[in-house]
Formats: structure tokens, C-alpha cells, sequence
């Protein structure tokens, strides 16, 4: 394989693997979120704030428990283990400094919101250092 065919893969590859993850980081977010409000995530309070089917998000949450990221048992609410609080907060500190950086360069507040959504899930560690050293620079002028 030719030096850019192995560039483009790499590329691609790290893509594939954000989008496998992506999933996962929204829904412990949002469970975690959810057991905030009210104390407890139920699968149907998922499916409706996802946008999606109670099959769908049943289908995930059975992903979720496989990975170790949450704990359930059949009719009962949903709570993150450890390792889905660490991601949950993890994918939490992502989303404020792209959300932060936006906001700083001018984005208005929806858009902004919206799109650091996406770009959470797709920005390597050292861009995400980058943005976060830029909006400090940027709200010290």
C-alpha cells in the first residue's frame, strides 16, 4: 500500500471506530443526565429523548450491558457502572470545549450546541487541547 493509501485508511479507520463509540457516549450521557433529573433512567425515557423506537434503544442498552457500561435487569431502571460514568463524563468534557470554542469564534448559541454534537465524537486529543488553549487565549483579550 502506497503512503497516501495508508494515510486515507488511517483516516478512515479512526472515523469507523468514532462512529462505533458515538452511539455508546451518547446514551451514557444521556442516562447519566436522566438519573440526575429523576434519579433513575428508564428504557422509554431513552427511546424518547433519542428520537428513536423502544426496540432501538432496548437494542443499544443490550450493547451497553455487554460492554460493562451500564447495569439493569429486565423491567427495572438503568444505571451506569463505573466505566459508563468515567465515558459519561468524559464524553461530557469533549462536548463543553468544542461548545466553548464555538462559542468563543462567534457561533451562535443553537448552532453552536448542534454542532459540537458531531465534532465531539470525531476531534483527536490534541485538537481538543488546541481548542481549549485557544478559547482561554480568546477570553483573556
Amino acid at each position: 500500500m502506497n503512503r497516501q493509501a495508508a494515510r486515507r485508511a488511517a483516516a478512515f479507520s479512526r472515523i469507523r471506530e468514532a462512529h462505533q463509540t458515538e452511539v455508546a457516549e451518547d446514551y451514557v450521557e444521556l442516562i447519566d443526565d436522566l438519573i440526575g433529573a429523576y434519579g433513575e433512567a428508564r428504557l422509554v425515557d431513552l427511546a424518547e429523548h433519542m428520537g428513536v423506537s423502544h426496540p432501538t434503544a432496548s437494542k443499544i442498552v443490550q450493547r451497553l450491558l455487554r460492554e460493562g457500561l451500564v447495569e439493569s435487569r429486565p423491567y427495572r431502571a438503568i444505571f451506569l457502572t463505573d466505566a459508563g460514568r468515567r465515558m459519561a463524563d468524559e464524553a461530557r468534557r469533549r462536548h463543553r470545549i468544542v461548545l466553548e470554542f464555538l462559542r468563543a469564534i462567534g457561533i451562535d448559541e443553537e448552532t453552536a450546541e448542534q454542532d459540537a454534537e458531531g465534532i465531539e465524537h470525531h476531534v483527536s486529543e490534541a485538537t481538543l487541547e488546541a481548542l481549549d488553549r485557544l478559547t482561554r487565549d480568546l477570553a483573556r483579550r
